[in-house]
């Protein structure tokens, strides 16, 4: 017999590109789930973080930042993962960046006016403010919109106030019967999370050299007693970037699959072996067959 608890619901984390929603899953589940860099468009699809205990479950959702005008078919795809994120939820995290409030976050405002569920504001990133006495004018004024349920400054980095944010996210969830078991974080497998260790080594590698469209693809994922073979492919959009992604004397990708398969083994509790391939795929950011071979359903 399922037991009903005194709070169960889904928590959408929504935001413009960049204000930390990704390090914010992170720090509220406890461990890594969503993969961070300071490059905008890290987050491509929208994942599940779940967080149980007795009396609650708490089903987070980090998404891609929102944008204003997208650019291309893979920009209009984030968009939507957003928008199917944010229906059908009991509540939603608004995040931005404290003392920077923008066109931005306009749009992401006038899209969540829309939503019947709650929503709290997150002022994130506060641990950078230099003059603290700015911090509370920012939130007044924030306020007296009328719209947000809770105004909370939060570090996602160093982790203030966010047993603040998740008391005050799960007072305002409803009652009913835990959707997952209580000892499963996630619900995305494996493959994807190798896929993304992968991704977010190189964007840390690589910083401005490389843009964003760069994607990830698990040819292989093969797990034994003892070991696992993953073979990935790493899509490029020409040839200077693959020169890019793979170095001198290959060394940025070996690099990179050094540290992703650090990553894959404390997830996965077993020794990996990493095999990576660097191939074009040229204009992919603008085609639905691609965008759908590398796992981003365009419909």
């Amino acid at each position: 017999m399922n037991t009903i608890l005194d709070h169960c619901g889904f928590v959408t984390i929504v935001g413009r590109p960049n204000t930390g929603k990704s390090t914010l899953l992170n720090c509220i589940i406890g461990r890594k789930l969503s993969i961070t860099s300071r490059k905008p468009q890290t987050t491509r699809t929208h994942l599940l973080g779940i967080k149980s205990d007795k009396d609650s479950q708490m089903i987070f959702v980090d998404t891609p930042g929102l944008q204003k005008k997208p650019a291309n078919l893979f920009n209009r795809y984030m968009n939507r993962e957003v928008f199917k994120a944010l229906a059908n939820i009991d509540l939603a995290v608004h995040i931005i960046e404290a003392l920077n409030w923008n066109d931005h976050d306009e749009n992401v405002y006038t899209h969540i006016c829309k939503l019947a569920c709650p929503v709290i504001l997150a002022v994130n990133k506060v641990d950078r403010i230099k003059n603290k006495q700015e911090l509370l004018p920012f939130i007044d004024k924030l306020n007296t919109r009328g719209f947000y349920k809770e105004i909370i400054p939060v570090s996602a980095k160093t982790g203030k106030n966010i047993n603040l944010l998740e008391e005050n996210i799960k007072k305002l969830l409803p009652a009913g019967t835990a959707l997952f078991p209580d000892d499963q974080v996630t619900d995305r497998n494996e493959r994807y999370f190798a896929a993304e260790f992968i991704r977010e080594k190189l964007t840390h590698s690589l910083g401005d050299e490389l843009p964003y469209n760069i994607s990830v693809t698990i040819d292989k994922f093969q797990e034994e007693q003892r070991i696992i073979k993953i073979s990935a492919t790493i899509w490029v959009a020409n040839d200077g970037q693959k020169k890019i992604v793979i170095g001198k004397n290959g060394a940025v990708l070996k690099k990179a699959g050094q540290l992703s398969r650090k990553d894959m083994e404390n997830m996965f509790g077993k020794k990996v072996f990493l095999e990576t391939w660097v191939k074009i795929k040229d204009k992919w950011t603008n085609s639905t067959r691609a965008l759908k071979q590398f796992g981003y359903d365009s419909h």
